[in-house]
């Protein structure tokens, strides 16, 4: 208790307190993170319910605003040292850490529940190791070792393949192929914001990229998993998951990816890990569209 310095607790007023537990729930991408859950029921779905529908979106939402909020609480004295993150709340000492925590586990708790009951056992299974993996394993690893992005890519391709279970009430090749392609996508996505962050990692103690930003080495293995998510493409089409829409779209989105990775590797310049960085946002939600429009 003698660690939870309440008393340097910043006062702050009710609407900026709802601020920052918005920012503690990382809602812009939690968002994101349901969204695609919400792709993969429907993916899944061959008649729609609302009350499920409802029940994905509550549940995904407060499971996904645990796994972050454990996330912050664990890293808040490495937050401190990074541009990116100095002005979280709790590096900022405007909400108290026990408070947070009691919010992270009932947020957990909850989502979790709700999964479960509302939807069917599997669901809430796969929350709950979307958590633990995320908090227990990824988070802490991340000052270990750089091998923490491939432990991290396992509870990031959870969504999609949450909702097709949610949807279908079993896993199967299908859900296991949304997966699959999600997983590919970490990589890309997740080293190329690595690159452009790199100084201020090192600076927090994180381990992100495989090699140092000044060995070409990183952007090279940039570039190789921003090719293999495009090789990816024709894996759903080959073992008759989808047709030939889904092929087109997956391609396309990924070329997005590979052509400024290449582009990275020649160069090493910051602005097209960027380019990578953003275009692997428009890869997460479009490739789920054209797959679900494929399905249709």
């Amino acid at each position: 208790m003698s660690q939870i310095r309440t008393e340097s607790i910043v006062a702050i007023s009710f609407i900026e307190k709802l601020k920052c537990y918005a920012q503690i729930l990382k809602l812009k991408i939690t968002v994101f993170v349901v969204i695609s859950a919400v792709f993969g029921y429907f993916i899944g779905a061959s008649t729609y319910n609302l009350t499920e529908i409802i029940s994905l979106i509550i549940g995904g939402f407060l499971v996904t605003g645990s796994a972050n909020t454990f996330n912050q609480i664990i890293e808040r004295n490495h937050d401190k040292l990074m541009k990116r993150t100095e002005g979280r709340p709790l590096p900022q000492n405007k909400l108290n850490v026990a408070e947070v925590t009691i919010f992270a586990f009932l947020s957990g708790i909850i989502g979790i529940a709700v999964l479960w009951m509302s939807l069917n056992p599997l669901s809430g299974i796969l929350g709950l190791l979307a958590i633990f993996m995320y908090a227990a394993v990824y988070t802490p690893l991340k000052q270990i070792s750089p091998y923490a992005v491939f432990v991290g890519a396992f509870p990031g391709a959870i969504p999609p393949m949450l909702g097709f279970v949610a949807s279908t009430g079993s896993f199967g090749f299908e859900a296991g192929m949304l997966f699959a392609v999600q997983f590919l996508w970490q990589f890309p996505h997740f080293w190329a914001i690595a690159w452009r962050l790199h100084s201020q990692y090192q600076k927090a103690g994180f381990k992100m990229l495989p090699y140092d930003k000044k060995n070409k080495t990183s952007a090279v293995i940039i570039f190789i998993s921003s090719l293999l998510l495009m090789i990816s493409s024709f894996l759903p089409e080959y073992f008759n998951v989808t047709g030939r829409i889904a092929t087109i779209g997956l391609f396309l989105f990924s070329c997005l990816m590979v052509i400024p990775a290449f582009q990275l590797m020649q160069t090493q310049d910051d602005k097209y890990a960027l380019r990578v960085m953003l275009m692997s946002y428009l890869y997460l939600i479009l490739s789920l569209l054209f797959i679900l429009v494929d399905k249709i």
